[in-house]
């Protein structure tokens, strides 16, 4: 600690006695005075360039004294053309409101040269970056454009179905996927219906999806991260939009607390908005031949968020949010889930500091209930609190971040196997984590990024080390290759199994107690879940539109906790002659992921393709016995194709094609009369029993291509 404590004042130092200078400000739409994001401030007279982030920011230092011509341009806005002046020394914030434009021809070209300065200074492993647009190009289910059904089509993702449908990405189960939303953890991103996630496509700003080798910014999962950030309301005016599709209807409500300035960036707004659906009225007219008392399945989504910004760039916001779901089955069993939070999110940029920092602090709460007629109901709930603080330097085209992360949580669960036997649990749990990443860029050639993580689990007295790296090398200005590794744990644990191929019942608990001992015959060294990513891979620019990207992965999940849906007996001294497996509330495995992914993307004019192509097998051990788990699609294509037609490019055509492998199934391979001998004077002769199943080993089978 003290060695970097020397590094950061060494550099500070050297920031301090620089003969250059720094520009830096932030980018707004003049129309909304939303950030404008991901979009180039070129130098043009040095050659050198920045890109703003999520919040508009941008920062460009080591400028030498003196003037210097600006060029600023992006996809659907005017360009800007100025001269600004800089002086030995000096930090320089200059803010601008960008116009937008309907000339859009020439930002398809601005839009390439762009993709292709991320592509040399970035090392982009396995991050999808979506933006609303993105997601509206997708033909969407009841004409409701989600992110549900967007994610679907992403490399390495595998959808489980309409019904309870989740994601499992390169092989990793739902639960090892964290989910963010303006950085606050969000338990349970999607509806029982699968197809509608709990995010409104209205008021999402971006989404990036790590579908593996993550930095050490990122914890407490082992498969994926995905982040949403929503944006802010109008500062200009009030607006308003309702809509009505045949699942879903919504309304969204902004506009300013205090109208902005026409001459700064500076001011307040909020963003509220409501969802409901009517699937279950609906249906009984659409799906007729499912059932016609209606699909039984109802959610309501409410979120409000407000902002406040600054001249500085700095800014601070508010949300909150409520997500609810219904599910009834008459005579089957009723679900219902609830989850709420609050949070504060910021960013602060000081007037004499190279540095930035932003961070995160927020409370949510999560609640599933399912009352069944054959089973007693279960119960799960997850609440607690997460915070986070993270620097970072901007060193040219390098960049120096670190930051500290905790929280704490409470689990409160119950929940009867097949068998009847209760497994329980009642916990608070408390994390931290400190991190540090930096990124190197070799004269365009070679981006280095290593980073590294402790993550301290208090509650089980267990810290994880965590090193990271991810490379790229820019052979050609068409041809790059990259590599990621890294180390991975968590905590949470699902409170269903993953071999259940449906189940509407999600909850979560922490690291459970009542586990067995050893995993595949070796003592388990840790109480944790853990992985290890390694990630191979390869960008070409066939044409100046159509780029090809092409990974391939081997994840090891080295340890795994699942539900132990066999056991027999409670973990009591009286059975102390049993085995582990059959007393144990949770079991232990082991699992390999690995495949190849591949993307081709077409993007020229009014005509937009998106082809992905997915290979993957995934195993998992259980003491020996090894299988594949449901969701090992091993083949996996899809297809989108978008047309803008019309001279304004009104008309949007669009369309999508999927095809799949069968998943793995259990096959039957009899079936017999199942006398349960409860009574010990049992004559089997005369008793009748009930239908018995006999099953072959798991996962054995495989259905039909989808």
């Amino acid at each position: 600690m003290k060695k970097l404590l020397v590094f950061f004042a060494f550099l500070s130092i050297q920031l301090a006695f620089s003969q250059t200078g720094t520009i830096r400000g932030t980018l707004v739409d003049k129309v909304t005075s939303e950030p404008v994001i991901y979009i180039s401030i070129y130098i043009k007279d040095l050659d050198i360039a920045a890109e703003t982030d999520i919040n508009g920011f941008f920062s460009i230092n080591k400028v030498p004294a003196g003037m210097h011509q600006i060029l600023i341009q992006g996809v659907g806005y005017k360009s800007i053309d100025q001269k600004i002046s800089i002086n030995s020394g000096e930090l320089k914030t200059i803010n601008f409101k960008v116009e937008p434009s309907e000339l859009m021809m020439k930002g398809v070209v601005i839009e390439t040269t762009k993709e292709k300065e991320d592509r040399t200074t970035k090392t982009q492993v396995s991050v999808n970056t979506v933006n609303p647009k993105e997601i509206q190009q997708l033909p969407s289910i009841g004409g409701e454009a989600d992110l549900a059904q967007y994610l679907q089509v992403l490399p390495g993702v595998t959808f489980s179905g309409d019904q309870g449908g989740q994601l499992y990405i390169r092989g990793g189960a739902p639960i090892q996927n964290k989910v963010l939303l303006d950085g606050l953890t969000i338990y349970n991103p999607f509806h029982s219906i699968g197809l509608f996630s709990v995010f409104d496509t209205e008021i999402i700003r971006n989404v990036e999806v790590y579908t593996g080798g993550f930095g050490a910014e990122y914890g407490g999962r082992i498969s994926s991260v995905m982040k949403v950030t929503t944006r802010d309301g109008n500062k200009q005016k009030l607006v308003g939009k309702a809509s009505i599709t045949p699942f879903v209807g919504k309304i969204i409500l902004e506009g300013p607390l205090k109208k902005q300035k026409d001459d700064a960036i500076s001011g307040s707004s909020f963003v509220l908005s409501a969802r409901t659906s009517y699937l279950e009225q609906t249906s009984k007219v659409l799906y007729t031949y499912v059932d016609n008392n209606g699909l039984p399945y109802n959610f309501t989504d409410l979120y409000g968020k407000l902002s406040f910004a600054s001249n500085t760039g700095s800014k601070v916001n508010i949300f909150g949010f409520n997500f609810s779901d219904q599910v009834q089955f008459k005579s089957l069993q009723n679900l219902n889930w609830n989850t709420f939070g609050t949070g504060l999110n910021f960013i602060l940029i000081p007037n004499n500091s190279e540095m930035i920092f932003d961070g995160a602090v927020a409370f949510s709460q999560y609640k599933i209930n399912l009352k069944e007629f054959s089973f007693p109901d279960r119960y799960s709930k997850v609440n607690g609190f997460n915070l986070n603080l993270n620097f970072t330097y901007y060193l040219g085209q390098n960049e120096l971040k670190y930051g500290i992360e905790g929280l704490g949580f409470a689990t409160d669960y119950v929940y009867f196997n097949s068998l009847n036997r209760a497994i329980k649990q009642n916990e608070n749990t408390t994390e931290i984590a400190f991190y540090v990443k930096y990124k190197h860029v070799f004269n365009r050639k070679l981006i280095v990024e290593p980073s590294f993580r402790a993550h301290y689990y208090a509650t089980l007295g267990e810290i994880s080390p965590e090193p990271r790296l991810s490379v790229k090398y820019n052979a050609l200005n068409t041809l790059r290759f990259k590599f990621a590794t890294g180390m991975y744990s968590q905590n949470l644990v699902s409170a269903n199994s993953d071999r259940d191929v449906v189940n509407l019942f999600y909850g979560f608990l922490s690291s459970p107690q009542n586990v067995q001992t050893q995993i595949n015959g070796a003592e388990a060294k840790s109480k944790l879940q853990k992985a290890r990513h390694l990630i191979l891979g390869a960008e070409y620019d066939l044409t100046e539109n159509l780029n090809i990207n092409i990974e391939a992965y081997r994840n090891n999940f080295n340890q795994l906790t699942n539900l132990n849906k066999n056991k027999l007996y409670p973990d009591e001294p009286n059975y102390f002659d049993k085995p582990e497996t059959l007393k144990k509330d949770f079991i232990r495995e082991t699992g390999i992921a690995k495949g190849i992914d591949f993307t081709a993307k077409y993007n020229k004019n009014r005509f937009y393709t998106w082809v992905t192509y997915s290979l993957m097998k995934i195993t998992r051990n259980d003491n020996g016995n090894q299988y594949a788990p449901f969701f090992d699609r091993r083949h996996n294509v899809n297809i989108v194709m978008s047309y803008n037609a019309g001279k304004k490019k009104d008309l949007e055509l669009s369309a999508r094609f999927n095809f799949g492998s069968g998943f793995p199934f259990t096959q039957t391979q009899g079936f017999y009369e199942n006398v349960s001998f409860s009574n010990p004077n049992t004559d089997y002769t005369t008793t009748n029993g009930d239908l018995g199943t006999q099953y072959a080993a798991i996962n054995q089978g495989q259905l039909p291509d989808y």
